[in-house]
């Protein structure tokens, strides 16, 4: 089964590129880190020269859809879309109305995608339950649904592999294409820390991604999640992450092999952070830094004029 495609704009990839307000540690996990105010996560994400943001957490942006677009439109930003963590494995759980909600935002917001993740349930993501046959004909089940309720509405869902979540590896990830036809967001990031080589699961499926986080992360910090030494928060706090072309993740690879193959859609930056203060504070980095950095790198791949100086803002 294969997913709508995407739909933004088919432009330059200068002009698809999205930010994220995780990048700048805005987090829906209690207890995450220092939270930035959204006047400073937004007018940054406009001084960057962003073209779009995700909606970030809940209580970021004002709770009214309409309410959503005029904040991000005061930025001269657009809206790309959400990430939705639900419960989609537990039989006498309906997932449907918490993602039509976002759907209805989204939609309000002129946003083209809705981002779901398998949540476990429990708050964070250092942990998760295995899933049996039952929980797996659940979970495939409910995104068949999303993907039809996304569409009637005129946007596009897609399933985000994320660490923590009942879909992480790649494995799971190919049981979802295979038993599923929601679309796929790449995260190049989770993927990796799940285990999985994103290249080749961008080269295995092409026309089913949807929708990509482009992160960048240290394998050595990935593999001491993987085998249970560290925790996710934990390790994300350690600097797991780090700015595009700075880790273990070929993203050069990535960008060439999906505009290749004709992708228009988003490249969302998400290089997740926990912040220990506010930046500036007791040594606390400012991640604008490394967002600036990324966003010089991934317009150096696509070959834009002045990209790098573009990306100084």
């Amino acid at each position: 089964m294969t997913a709508p495609a995407a739909r933004p704009p088919a432009q330059p990839l200068a002009g698809r590129v999205a930010g994220a307000p995780i990048s700048w540690g805005v987090c829906e996990v209690p207890g995450w880190g220092h939270q930035l105010a959204p006047d400073t996560v937004l007018a940054q994400m406009r001084d960057l020269g962003l073209a779009a943001t995700e909606f970030g957490p809940e209580g970021f942006l004002p709770d009214a859809p309409a309410d959503k677009a005029a904040v991000l439109a005061s930025y001269g930003l657009r809206a790309v879309g959400q990430f939705v963590p639900a419960v989609l494995h537990e039989p006498g759980h309906d997932p449907l109305p918490e993602v039509e909600a976002a759907i209805t935002a989204l939609v309000a917001a002129g946003a083209g995608t809705v981002v779901v993740a398998a949540a476990t349930g429990a708050d964070g993501y250092d942990t998760r339950p295995a899933l049996d046959a039952a929980g797996w004909s659940t979970l495939l089940a409910n995104l068949d649904r999303i993907g039809a309720a996304a569409a009637r509405a005129g946007l596009v869902a897609s399933l985000h592999p994320h660490v923590g979540t009942m879909v992480e590896s790649g494995q799971e990830t190919q049981r979802v294409l295979d038993g599923s036809g929601i679309g796929l967001c790449l995260d190049t990031g989770h993927l990796l820390v799940g285990g999985a080589d994103p290249v080749a699961v961008a080269a295995r499926q092409p026309e089913r991604v949807a929708h990509v986080h482009l992160k960048d992360v240290r394998r050595d910090l990935a593999e001491r999640v993987r085998a249970g030494r560290t925790t996710y928060t934990e390790a994300v706090a350690d600097g797991m992450y780090v700015p595009l072309g700075a880790g273990d993740v070929d993203i050069a690879a990535i960008v060439g092999l999906l505009e290749g193959r004709g992708y228009s859609g988003w490249y969302v930056l998400e290089q997740d952070t926990v912040l220990r203060a506010a930046p500036g504070e007791d040594g606390t980095p400012d991640p604008l830094d490394d967002v600036r950095a990324c966003l010089a790198h991934l317009l150096s791949l696509a070959g834009a004029p002045g990209g790098a100086g573009q990306a100084e803002g």
